[in-house]
């Protein structure tokens, strides 16, 4: 049960409740101000929405789980995969800066590497150490040519 709690968009979820109650608070009243960062917002938004889209769509394509926590049946390194070791993930971090911006809430920024530094230590380095013991010299390999963010 706490394993289906225990996902990145739970925690995605909950990092911008945070980040909705600091915009509420107004703790030291700034802003980001004007239309420029509604764009902004909506730029990084969409294109997290499209990272963690084409990510699942390539990992369906090789017939492999994109829940974390499960053991994976192929390394994929293909699409988008073939930029960033970790789409879903860097989507979640552009998605959480949008919203962020949506918010009108700089005082969150903050949560961003918080969140970064969080998805790292409680998701990536378990992922990549079973696709390290699983797939070894191709993994190795993969690493050395494609960035684990971008």
């Amino acid at each position: 049960m706490l394993k289906w709690i225990d996902i990145p968009p739970v925690w995605l979820a909950l990092f911008g409740a945070v980040a909705w109650r600091l915009a509420r608070a107004d703790l030291w009243g700034l802003s980001f101000g004007g239309a420029w960062s509604d764009f902004l917002a909506g730029i990084l938004i969409g294109g997290g929405l499209i990272l963690m889209l084409l990510a699942v769509v390539e990992m369906r394509k090789w017939r492999t789980t994109f829940i974390p926590h499960r053991e994976a049946s192929h390394l994929v390194q293909s699409g988008i995969f073939s930029r960033s070791r970790n789409p879903i993930y860097l989507g979640d971090v552009l998605v959480l800066t949008g919203v962020i911006f949506k918010l009108d809430a700089p005082e969150a920024l903050v949560l961003v590497p918080v969140f970064f530094w969080w998805i790292e230590r409680h998701f990536i380095f378990a992922e990549e150490d079973r696709l390290r013991r699983k797939y070894r010299a191709d993994f190795a390999r993969y690493c050395e040519k494609t960035r684990r963010w971008l």
